[in-house]
């Protein structure tokens, strides 16, 4: 005959277990707002972090204040630029870039103060590259010539040329019945650390023309992309192909 353990047993060794091992108190209602506030805390200054730190190094945004640009770029166009360029990717021909004013481009203009709590949200947003407070301070024209370049307009069919080669530029804006892509002919040579730019609407555009050319320690990086209104975006376009026969100037 088997010996047959009681059952009992079995229910005091569970109730000895309970004994030793003492039950978790429920986390209170408070407390789990503190950890939720924490951290939706803690990735609110993680994303702040991080937006500064792109804004910084890599990209940031501008708005486009002028008709300079047009058709290109529009007025109010928000644009966001590459700032590896040029430091650690170079300019090309072509780019559309945004640079600080060298001096004598922009007129000085007082900005009426802001309402104390315009002004900090506009800091708050510019902090993280998604507003765009200094684009008064800055310019946005086409790359057209590098260090060491010859540019020379215009030629018998109104064509601007580099290094002797014309170019045909369909980004450029004319008035109705113009075919010279400039109002008036010059001849410059591009020096050292600089570059000849253009505004796309080359009937009102005051660029190097009228005011030299950009050193290129002034450029903030190049315009790649129309980000708002959501309408316009799209990619801005360097047109490689418009200056694929100029040889690089020695």
């Amino acid at each position: 005959m088997t010996e047959h353990t009681p059952p009992a047993a079995s229910g005091a060794s569970a109730a000895a277990s309970s004994a030793r091992t003492p039950a978790t108190p429920p986390v209170s209602r408070g407390r789990s707002v503190v950890l939720f506030l924490r951290d939706v805390v803690v990735i609110v200054a993680a994303a702040l972090v991080i937006s500064f730190l792109i804004k910084t190094f890599l990209i940031r945004s501008f708005y486009i204040p002028s008709e300079s640009m047009q058709d290109t770029l529009l007025v109010n166009d928000r644009i966001i630029v590459n700032q590896l360029v040029p430091d650690v990717i170079p300019i090309e021909r072509g780019d559309v870039v945004v640079f600080a004013d060298p001096g004598g481009w922009l007129p000085d203009v007082v900005e009426p103060p802001q309402p104390p709590l315009a002004a900090a949200t506009d800091w708050v947003l510019s902090l993280i590259g998604l507003s765009a407070s200094d684009s008064d301070e800055h310019l946005v024209k086409r790359v057209i010539g590098l260090p060491g370049d010859r540019i020379v307009c215009c030629n018998d069919l109104g064509q601007l040329s580099i290094n002797g080669v014309p170019l045909d530029e369909p980004y450029v804006t004319l008035p109705d019945g113009t075919t010279d892509v400039s109002g008036q002919d010059f001849q410059e040579d591009v020096p050292a650390g600089s570059l000849w730019v253009m505004g796309d609407n080359r009937y009102d555009s005051a660029d190097s023309r009228f005011n030299g050319v950009v050193p290129i320690e002034d450029v903030v990086g190049r315009a790649f992309v129309i980000s708002w209104p959501f309408e316009r975006w799209q990619w801005i376009d360097s047109y490689p192909l418009v200056f694929d026969g100029v040889e690089r100037a020695e």
